[in-house]
């Protein structure tokens, strides 16, 4: 994992959206001894899918993918898990200032070393793209010999072209596993990529080996920072 951190702050906006992309480098994390906090900032509760076959419906996904946040978060060993109450498919609607000091106040209570979000403008969802703003508005009033690294997801279709291949790489074959727990936590919303990669792992299939044995970020550019 490299440099050891001292405390670890991750910060996305749904449940599921860390157990695709960084539960293997938080699980890796975690067996080092490192504290980290996963700020959710809503319930997902107006995600698409409703289960396969369905077991949830527009009452009862807030309430089931809050129990499933909770398992994956145990999957992990995280045992700081902040849900902070936001709305789903609202966040871009939200006050900047609001969702700043959001991110100001966990930084000021937790003083990480490492904030992991999405990196902005390559984050797809609208809801993505408004907490990984907050999170750089944040930190970039930091004075920048005190500023957490940050890094970042990104998987937009131009990633690659504009930012180039990522700079942060964890191999996270040793909690494959547990990665796939996290996974299996958010069955509500994950039954049907499972599927995919539970078989192509049966057959190492490359396209499936991908999701349990490294997992990839960028580190902010500060100098290319567009963020208003």
């Amino acid at each position: 994992m490299g440099q050891k951190e001292r405390q670890v702050l991750v910060i996305f906006p749904h449940p599921d959206d860390e157990a695709f992309g960084v539960s293997g480098t938080i699980s890796s994390f975690i067996d080092q001894g490192t504290p980290v906090t996963y700020a959710c900032l809503t319930l997902g509760e107006m995600g698409r899918n409703l289960g396969k076959p369905q077991f949830a419906n527009r009452e009862t996904l807030p309430i089931i993918r809050k129990e499933e946040l909770k398992l994956a978060a145990k999957a992990m060993g995280i045992e700081d898990l902040r849900m902070m109450g936001l709305r789903d498919k609202t966040l871009e609607f939200e006050d900047d200032e609001k969702m700043t000091q959001l991110v100001r106040d966990l930084i000021k209570e937790l003083d990480p070393s490492l904030i992991i979000t999405f990196y902005p403008g390559y984050a797809v969802h609208p809801d993505h793209e408004a907490t990984a703003r907050a999170v750089v508005r944040a930190v970039r009033e930091m004075d920048e010999s005190e500023r957490p690294k940050l890094h970042c997801l990104a998987f937009a279709n131009n990633t690659l072209e504009e930012l180039g291949k990522p700079d942060v790489v964890y191999d996270i074959e040793s909690v494959r596993e547990r990665k796939l727990d996290a996974m299996r936590a958010h069955i509500s919303q994950t039954a049907r990529i499972l599927e995919m990669i539970e078989e192509g792992l049966k057959v190492d299939d490359p396209e499936a080996l991908k999701w349990v044995t490294k997992e990839r970020f960028y580190s902010y550019k500060w100098d290319q920072d567009q963020v208003k």
